[in-house]
């Protein structure tokens, strides 16, 4: 471990670092290129790249002239970013070189497009093909463009955070666009935000995350103006995580539930080999962790992991310590200060203390947002100024927040409601089992049944008739899926959800209905 290594400040991705002033000097001349192109507050600038440097950049420049940066899942197929380009107004499109390729069509002519070469450890971490590195005909050469602008120097303006795409069950994506807090606002959630993501002037923090998702990029945006360092990496690999832990004496993470699995799968002599002390506060989201998982990465790390449960709409609503984790297994922590939750029956009316309702929660001191050019489904998901992302849950005696699934997710199975996140919390804890995704299909007699696939771990050959009898052993008959199929790989987002929809919508359009 070298002493350059650990008193790195700045920001670093693979082997290239810098400085907090080379990031500033830069973000300040893409604003005065941003301006040159006609960007003014209130306007979208669209960025579609992987984990970079040049990614934050971008987008504290998009917030030093007011205007909304504004993220692009690089998964997408060019008609979704057709879409996004077309619905944010987008005046310019800052990309990695290789990730226009195929994009000629579908990029407005309005939208002006600048290239960023796209860096040797992305190169390094994902197959592309080497003829997609050059700057196309229809683009401008990035770095070239940057030399000829000063810093920009115009007048301070309010700067909103970036407007996030959510990726949605049905239709378009939507953008949740939020005004430029007040400065009392924007003093409540650095506050909020510190306690969550547990970040502080001079946090050494690592992101594996992908920044086109909400908290990554939240998460990202802090750590990279707090004068410590902030190590991006291009995609999360195990082995590697924990060698940036050490080299670059990391305290403060963002991590999604998928990725302490990953970690857990690795030998326990790889797990012991690098130094993980300097971990103070690994916050993780987006979607439930099985408790045997959480229990077992604070028993390696110390209690160190806490979570948060919330939207890109809500922000975070609950917050959970390793104590309250080890305390009640499964909860996703108390409600946050500054933050009120509902708990609502299907007619609306106020649920009690451990009675299962649908999920509203508002923050009284976080600014409001509104779904951009749909305020329509804004009002959709609102009532009396709370809103929902559809989470179906409960909180008990002692104020401890339990969420059982997405309303979405429910299934009704002879007029009974199955919620599978309890299903797939029993199937995580099978042996061999990697994996799982369990939703309702289409059933003649019962309307719905349960169906599980399940993700077995590599080399390991799982046996449906056995997993049913381990499940029949720990639940209810009627919870215990009625059809089990073995897949090598369930298809995922980076965020580490599993595109469940993928896996059900098959079978409902056979079935000619969706519920």
């Amino acid at each position: 471990m070298s002493e350059t290594s650990q008193l790195f400040l700045g920001l670093a991705s693979g082997e290239r670092r810098r400085s907090y002033a080379e990031v500033a000097d830069r973000a300040d001349r893409i604003a005065s290129g941003l301006a040159r192109l006609g960007v003014k507050q209130g306007d979208c600038v669209c960025m579609l790249m992987r984990n970079d440097i040049a990614f934050l950049e971008a987008a504290y420049a998009a917030m030093r002239l007011g205007a909304y940066g504004v993220p692009i899942n690089w998964h997408f197929k060019p008609d979704e970013i057709n879409y996004i380009l077309k619905d944010s107004g987008t005046r310019v499109l800052i990309a990695h070189a290789d990730m226009l390729h195929g994009l000629r069509e579908v990029i407005p002519e309005r939208v002006t497009v600048l290239s960023v070469p796209t860096p040797p450890e992305i190169l390094k971490s994902y197959r592309i093909d080497p003829d997609h590195l050059a700057t196309l005909d229809f683009a401008i050469d990035f770095d070239p463009w940057l030399a000829q602008f000063r810093p920009y120097d115009g007048p301070v303006v309010p700067q909103p955070m970036n407007m996030i795409y959510t990726s949605g069950t049905t239709g378009h994506p939507k953008g949740v666009r939020r005004s430029a807090p007040t400065p009392e606002q924007l003093a409540a959630g650095d506050r909020m935000r510190a306690m969550i993501y547990g970040l502080k002037p001079g946090s050494r923090a690592l992101l594996p995350g992908p920044l086109y998702h909400s908290a990554p990029n939240s998460f990202g945006i802090r750590a990279g103006k707090l004068g410590g360092a902030l190590v991006l990496m291009p995609r999360f690999e195990p082995e590697e995580f924990l060698a940036l832990i050490e080299r670059y004496r990391i305290d403060t993470i963002f991590m999604v539930p998928t990725m302490f699995i990953r970690l857990m799968k690795l030998a326990e002599m790889l797990r012991k080999k690098y130094d993980v002390s300097s971990l103070r506060h690994v916050i993780h989201a987006a979607a439930p962790c099985p408790p045997d998982v959480k229990r077992a990465m604070i028993e390696w790390w110390g209690p160190v992991i806490y979570e948060f449960y919330g939207s890109t709409e809500s922000g975070a609503v609950t917050f959970a310590t390793s104590e309250d984790a080890l305390k009640k297994p499964g909860t996703v922590g108390k409600i946050s200060p500054g933050a009120e939750l509902r708990f609502l029956g299907e007619d609306g009316r106020a649920l009690g203390t451990g009675e299962i309702g649908e999920i509203y929660s508002r923050m009284r001191e976080t600014a409001d947002f509104t779904y951009h050019n749909k305020p329509e489904k804004r009002t959709e998901i609102d009532r009396d100024g709370f809103i929902t992302s559809g989470d179906v849950g409960y909180i008990d005696e002692d104020g401890y927040v339990f969420i059982c699934d997405r309303k979405r997710d429910m299934v009704i199975s002879g007029g009974v409601n199955i919620y599978p996140a309890e299903i797939e919390s029993v199937l995580h804890a099978v042996p061999g089992v990697h994996d799982c995704a369990v939703f309702g299909i289409p059933d003649a007699e019962f309307g719905e049944a349960l169906m599980a696939v399940v993700e077995p771990i590599g080399g390991v050959a799982l046996d449906a008739a056995d997993i049913r009898a381990r499940l029949k052993a720990q639940l209810a008959d009627y919870k215990v899926p009625k059809h089990i199929e073995i897949r090598s790989q369930l298809p995922r987002e980076d965020s580490g959800k599993i595109f469940k929809r993928r896996l059900r919508d098959p079978y409902w359009q056979q079935a000619g209905r969706k519920i």
